[in-house]
C-alpha cells in the first residue's frame, strides 16, 4: 500500500520537475538572446542570464540524478 503512493508520488514530481526545467530553460534561452542583441548590456541584464543559467543547470542536474527523462 505505502509503495504504491511512493511510486504515484516520484511520478508526480518527476512530471513536475520536466515542467519547470523546460520553463526554465526557455526562460533562459530568452535571456541569452536578450544579451546578444543588447549593444551595451547592462550588469543587472548580466546577471538575470546568469542566474537563469544557473536555475536552468541545477535543475538539469537534479533530473539527471533522478534519472528522469523526457520520454516517460
Amino acid at each position: 500500500m505505502f509503495f504504491r503512493r511512493k511510486g504515484r508520488l516520484r511520478k508526480e514530481y518527476d512530471e513536475k520537475l520536466l515542467i519547470q526545467l523546460n520553463r526554465l530553460k526557455e526562460h533562459w534561452q530568452q535571456e541569452k538572446q536578450l544579451l546578444e542583441k543588447s549593444f551595451d548590456p547592462s550588469e543587472e541584464v548580466i546577471c538575470q542570464t546568469k542566474i537563469a543559467e544557473a536555475k536552468y543547470i541545477f535543475l538539469l542536474r537534479e533530473a539527471k540524478q533522478r534519472h528522469v527523462t523526457l520520454l516517460r
